[in-house]
C-alpha cells in the first residue's frame, strides 16, 4: 500500500480559509475579537446544559484555569485518573498540589468510581483532609461512569474538574461529556475530533464564572486604565486565527463523530468472531462515544503475538498504531505519588493498542488493517 495511514489527521472543511482571511482583513489576529466570541457562542450551542465556553490556548491550560478557580493551591491534593495522558496531572504540580491517582474499571477504563470513595477516605484518614478536587477523563471518548463519580465527589462535597479533552461530542444518557462537572474542558489539537492547530476551551458554569476564567487567562488586568495586577494571571487566551480555524471546523464536527462511529462500526463487523482481539465498545445505551480513537486489546496466548509486535509490523505495512497511555502511576515523573491501583490500567497498557479512525481513514483502509492484522495472527499459528 502506497499512502501511510495515519490514526487521526486533521481534516480541513475549505471554510477555514474564509473565517481567517476575515482576521487579516480587519487586522484581528490577537488573542480577541469576533472569531473568538462566535467559537464560543457555537461551542456553548454544541455543549448544552445553559453553560458557557471560553476559548484557550490549550486542553492543558483549561485545566490549569479550572484549578486555580476551585482553589487548588501548593499542599492540596487532586484526584486524578492514572490512565491517561499526562496534561491531565501536571497542572496539579503546577500549583504546587499533589496528584493522587486512581485506577481505571473494565467496563469504561476510566476512574473507578468505588476506588475513588476509598481513596478519598483514605486521603482523610491520613491527611485529615479531604482532597480538593476530582478530575475524571473520558478516554479515547469513551465515557466514564460519571454519574457514579459525581455522586462519590457530592457525597463528599468535592468539586468535579472533568477532562472530555477526548471527548467532543461523546454522551452519557444524552448529556455532552463536559457538562457533568463544575468544570469541563475540551480540546483542539491537531489530532483531536477537530482542530484549531492547538487550542483548548474551558466550559464554565455560569457568565460569572466565564468573566473569571477570562481575567485569568489574560494576565489578570484589573480593571484600570494603568496595568494593574492583584493576582497571579495566564496568557491563555485563544487567538483569533486559531479560531477562525474552530469556526470552519464546526461546520464539519457532526460529520467528523459520524465518521468516527461509522469507522469503529467497521471495526466491530471485522473483527467480530476474530479469537484474541477485542474491540472497545460502549458498555450500554448510556454511553455514546464518539471514538475519536478505536482500540483493541490482544491477547498473546490466543494470537500468539502481543501489541508491540503487532504495532511494529503494522508500522512496516505503513499503518500507524500507538500503545494504550501508559498509566500515571508507573510514569518516573509521579513514582512517589499516592496512588490506588487495581491493576486494570497496567493490563491494558500492556495489551492495547489505538488504531486509525479518523476522517481520511476509508472503509478500505480498515479492510487493509484487518488483513495485515489477521495475516500476522496466522503467520503466528
Amino acid at each position: 500500500m502506497d499512502k501511510r495511514i495515519y490514526l487521526c489527521l486533521a481534516h480541513m472543511s475549505g471554510k477555514e480559509q474564509a473565517f481567517i482571511k476575515e482576521a487579516f482583513d480587519t487586522n484581528w489576529v490577537v488573542p480577541l475579537g469576533p472569531n473568538v466570541n462566535a467559537f464560543e457562542d457555537e461551542l456553548k450551542h454544541f455543549v448544552g446544559q445553559n453553560k458557557e465556553v471560553v476559548a484557550l490556548s490549550a486542553g492543558t491550560a483549561a485545566i490549569h484555569l479550572g484549578l486555580i478557580q476551585l482553589g487548588v493551591g501548593a499542599g492540596d491534593e487532586v484526584i486524578c485518573q492514572s490512565f491517561t495522558f499526562c496534561a491531565s496531572a501536571n497542572p496539579v504540580a503546577y500549583q504546587g498540589a499533589t496528584p493522587v491517582f486512581i485506577d481505571s474499571e473494565e467496563d469504561t477504563w476510566n476512574m473507578d468510581p468505588v476506588l475513588l470513595e476509598e481513596a478519598i477516605k483514605d486521603r482523610i484518614a491520613k491527611t485529615g483532609k479531604k482532597p480538593k478536587a476530582i478530575l475524571p477523563v473520558h478516554l479515547y471518548g469513551m465515557p466514564a461512569r460519571i454519574d457514579e463519580i459525581c455522586a462519590v465527589a457530592s457525597k463528599y462535597d468535592i468539586p468535579v474538574l472533568e477532562d472530555a479533552a477526548e471527548a467532543l461530542g461523546s454522551e452519557f444518557k444524552g448529556q455532552k461529556c463536559g457538562t457533568f462537572g463544575t468544570f469541563g474542558v475540551l480540546s483542539f489539537n491537531g489530532n483531536k475530533m477537530i482542530t484549531t492547530s492547538g487550542g483548548g476551551a474551558l466550559i464554565v458554569p455560569d457568565a460569572a464564572a466565564k468573566k473569571q476564567t477570562m481575567f485569568y487567562a489574560t494576565q489578570a488586568r484589573e480593571p484600570f486604565p494603568h496595568y494593574q495586577h492583584e493576582k497571579i494571571g495566564y496568557n491563555y487566551r485563544m487567538s483569533n486565527i486559531c479560531a477562525g480555524i474552530g469556526r470552519g471546523q464546526m461546520t464539519v464536527l457532526d460529520e467528523h463523530i459520524a465518521h468516527h462511529r461509522h469507522v469503529h462500526a467497521l471495526y466491530a463487523k471485522a473483527f467480530e468472531g476474530v479469537d484474541g482481539i477485542t474491540l472497545k465498545s460502549n458498555p450500554d445505551d448510556r454511553f455514546n462515544a464518539n471514538y475519536w480513537l478505536s482500540t483493541i486489546l490482544i491477547d498473546p496466548a490466543k494470537t500468539g503475538t502481543d501489541y508491540d509486535e503487532v504495532r511494529r509490523k503494522l508500522d512496516e505495512k505503513g499503518i500507524e498504531t500507538r500503545p494504550l497511555w501508559k498509566p500515571m502511576h508507573l510514569q518516573p515523573v509521579y513514582a512517589h505519588n499516592p496512588c490506588y491501583v487495581n491493576g486494570v490500567s497496567e493490563r491494558l497498557f500492556n495489551r492495547g493498542l489505538c488504531i486509525p479512525a479518523g476522517p481520511w481513514v476509508t472503509d478500505e483502509d480498515v479492510d487493509y488493517i484487518k488483513e495485515e492484522i489477521l495475516r500476522l495472527f496466522d503467520g503466528k499459528k
